[in-house]
C-alpha cells in the first residue's frame, strides 16, 4: 500500500474544519463537508480508505448513517462489493436487529436488516470518524450476530485521545488522519 504523503495528508487536513461545542459544549466536531465539496480531496480520501483492503476478499461494506454512507458506498464500488446500510432505529422497512452503544457524548442504537448478509460474508466497516469506538463496536456486533465476519474497519479520522482503537483491537483498523486533541 502506498502511504499517504505529507502533502496529500496536509491537503486532507486542510479540508476538515473544527466546529467547537457541537453537538454539545466541550466537543470539537470534525466537519468533513469542505472535504466532500472538493473533488480532489474526496477522491483522495476514498482512495486512502480503500487501499489497504484491495487485496482482501470483501463481500460487503457496511456503514452507519449518515456520514458513513458517503464513504461506504464509494468504497464498496471500488472493491466491487455490496453495501449494507446500518441505520438509526425505525428507519429500515424490513425485520431488523438492534444494537445499543455509547457515544462520546451520550448513547444511541443502530439497526441492520436481518437478511443483510449471508453467514461467512466478509464485511468491511466504514465510518468518517472513530471517537470512543462505540459506533464501530455496535456495527461489528450486528455483523457478527448475523454470521458475518468483520474483515476490517476503515475510518477517515481517528480521534486518538478518545482511545476508541482499544475497543476494536480484535479487528484490523485503518485510519487516514489522526487527531491527538
Amino acid at each position: 500500500m502506498e502511504e499517504p504523503g505529507p502533502i496529500r495528508i496536509t491537503k486532507l487536513r486542510d479540508l476538515i474544519r473544527d466546529i467547537p461545542d457541537f453537538p454539545k459544549p466541550g466537543v470539537a466536531f470534525k466537519d468533513i463537508t469542505p472535504l466532500l465539496r472538493d473533488p480532489a480531496g474526496l477522491a483522495l480520501a476514498i482512495e486512502y480508505l480503500t487501499q489497504p483492503f484491495r487485496s482482501m476478499k470483501i463481500d460487503a461494506v457496511a456503514s452507519a448513517e449518515s456520514r458513513g454512507f458517503i464513504f461506504g458506498t464509494a468504497i464498496a464500488g471500488h472493491l466491487s462489493a455490496g453495501f449494507i446500510p446500518i441505520r438509526k432505529p425505525g428507519k429500515l422497512p424490513y425485520e431488523a436487529h438492534r444494537e445499543e452503544y455509547d457515544l462520546e457524548y451520550g448513547t444511541d442504537s443502530l439497526e441492520m436488516h436481518a437478511d443483510a448478509l449471508r453467514p461467512g460474508d466478509r464485511v468491511l466497516l466504514v465510518d468518517d470518524v472513530l471517537a470512543t469506538g462505540g459506533t464501530m463496536t455496535a456495527c461489528g456486533r450486528l455483523v457478527e450476530r448475523l454470521g458475518g465476519v468483520v474483515a476490517g474497519i476503515a475510518v477517515l479520522i481517528e480521534l486518538t485521545f478518545l482511545n476508541g482503537r482499544r475497543k476494536l483491537s480484535r479487528y484490523p483498523l485503518h485510519s487516514v488522519l489522526h487527531y491527538d486533541s
